[in-house]
């Protein structure tokens, strides 16, 4: 995924606008990860899909918590 660094800055996550987003994978598909609450926004076409609706909840966090 090649999304501007800058773009990353300002993006927000819509719930609550919690804030710094970090690039991922899920399923082998781009994503943007909300650091606060753990929702993958997915990334069709190199655009951030930022709607609530289209979220979907990241494992990473969780998991990488219990080891």
């Amino acid at each position: 995924m090649s999304l501007d660094p800058l773009l990353l800055e300002i993006l927000a996550c819509p719930c609550s606008k919690h804030g710094e987003l970090r690039s991922d994978e899920l399923n082998g598909a781009p994503v943007l990860v909300c650091l606060a609450c753990d929702l993958a926004f997915p990334v069709r076409d190199d655009i951030p899909v930022m709607l609530l609706d289209e979220a979907v909840p990241f494992p990473g966090r969780a998991a990488s918590a219990s080891s």
